[in-house]
C-alpha cells in the first residue's frame, strides 16, 4: 500500500495541516489533530501519506498490542505475565503505521470483545483485540469523524487521553495500553462535532483549496506526474522522505531536553486568557506544541516564534463563537499578548 501513496513531502501548500501532524508525531501527548475542510483539499491524501515518513519505534515481539518493552509501566496483561514468569520481552524495531477506522465500525470492533463463555468455562480471560489494540503506538485515522456515533467518538477520545482501553462485560474486565495519535478529518458542510468533543482534540486546522494560480498549477503537475509513473515519482522524492523521517526521529529524541522559561509560560497564559479560553487544557497543549516545534527545528529552547506558530493550531477550535459565525483568528491580538514574553 505504501508504494502507491502520494509522497507527503510532495504535497503543495497546506503548511498548517502538515505542521500539526508532524508536531503530534514528535509528541503524541499533544492530543491529536482535527482537520476540517472542503472536499478535494488533500486531507485524506496527506494523512495516509504519513506512512512514508513515520519514525521507527520499538515493540515486544509477538505482542498484539505493540507494547514497548522499555516501558514496563505500559505493558498489556500478556507481556506482564511473561515478565512474571521470567520470560524476557524481545524488542523488535518497526515503523509506526497509519491505522484507519472504518466509518461503520461498531463499539465491539473498536474496543475489542471479551469471550464470556470462554471465561465461564475455563476461568481464563480471552480477549479479541479491536482497532484500539492495533492503534497502540501508531496513528489512528478517522475520516469523516463528524459522522461517527457520539459514543464511538467518546470512546476514541477517552482512550487517547488516558492511554488505556478498558472493556467490561458481564462483570468481567480487561484493559490494555492504547496510546495513539488520533487524527480526524471532516467536511463542515456535513455537520460539526459537539464543542465538548472539539476541545478534546489537541490541535485543529481548517484547510481550503489554493487560490494562488501557480500553486494550483503545481498541484495539477505533481498529481499528473504521480498518476502516470507512481514508482518513478516516489523514487524521485525518496531521499526527501527519508530526510524528513530522520528529522522526526531526531526531534523525538531531543524533545525531553527542550526547556522553556517563565517568560514563555507567561506569554502562553496571556494568550489563552486574552482569547477567553476556558479551562487549562489549551495552556498545557500550547506548551507541549511549542516544545515539539522547537524540537522539530532542532532547538532545545522554546522561543516566542514557537508560541506564535502553534497558537492558532491550539486555539482556533476553542474560541467561543456565535452560531454560524466564522471569525478569523485574530493575529493582532496574538502579537499583543506575546509582548509579555
Amino acid at each position: 500500500m505504501e508504494k502507491t501513496l502520494f509522497p507527503f513531502v510532495s504535497i503543495v501548500g497546506q503548511e498548517d495541516m502538515k505542521l500539526a501532524l508532524l508536531l503530534n508525531i514528535v509528541d503524541p501527548s499533544i492530543g491529536g489533530v482535527l482537520v476540517k475542510g472542503e472536499k478535494g483539499t488533500a486531507k485524506s491524501t496527506t494523512v495516509r501519506s504519513l506512512n512514508q515518513v513515520l519514525p521507527d519505534v520499538t515493540s515486544a515481539d509477538g505482542c498484539p498490542f505493540n507494547c514497548d518493552p522499555s516501558r514496563p509501566d505500559r505493558l498489556c496483561p500478556y507481556c506482564e505475565g511473561k515478565l512474571s514468569a521470567g520470560i524476557d520481552l524481545k524488542p523488535v524495531t518497526r515503523r509506526m503505521r497509519v491505522i484507519e477506522l472504518p466509518l461503520s465500525a461498531t463499539e465491539d470492533r473498536v474496543a475489542g470483545t471479551l469471550d464470556i463463555e470462554h471465561v465461564l468455562k475455563t476461568g481464563e480471560k480471552k480477549f479479541e483485540p479491536g482497532v484500539l489494540a492495533q492503534a497502540n503506538g501508531n496513528l489512528l485515522y478517522v475520516d469523516e469523524v463528524n459522522l461517527l456515533d457520539d459514543h464511538i467518538v467518546d470512546l476514541l477520545l477517552d482512550s487517547a487521553a488516558m492511554g488505556v482501553n478498558y472493556i467490561e462485560r458481564e462483570g468481567v474486565s480487561f484493559s490494555h495500553p492504547s496510546r495513539f495519535i488520533l487524527v480526524g478529518t471532516m467536511n463542515p458542510e456535513e455537520g460539526d462535532l459537539r464543542p465538548q468533543l472539539l476541545d478534546r482534540f489537541g490541535l485543529s486546522v481548517e484547510v481550503r483549496g489554493d487560490r494562488d494560480m501557480e500553486q494550483r498549477m503545481e498541484v495539477v503537475r505533481r498529481r499528473i506526474a504521480f498518476d502516470s509513473d507512481p514508482e518513478g515519482f516516489l523514487k524521485a522524492h525518496r531521499k526527501e522522505s527519508e530526510e524528513l523521517k530522520a528529522s522526526l526521529e531526531k526531534a523525538r529524541s531531543i524533545l525531553p531536553d527542550v526547556t522553556s522559561d517563565d517568560g514563555v509560560l507567561r506569554g502562553i497564559v496571556s494568550v489563552t486568557t486574552s482569547f477567553g479560553i476556558d479551562g487549562h487544557r489549551a495552556d498545557i497543549t500550547m506548551m507541549k506544541a511549542a516544545k515539539a516545534n522547537a524540537a522539530l527545528e532542532g532547538r532545545k529552547a522554546v522561543t516566542k516564534d514557537d508560541v506564535r506558530r502553534v497558537a492558532p493550531l491550539v486555539l482556533s477550535h476553542r474560541i467561543r463563537r456565535r452560531p454560524f459565525e466564522e471569525a478569523a483568528f485574530d493575529t493582532e491580538e496574538l502579537e499583543r499578548c506575546l509582548q509579555s514574553m
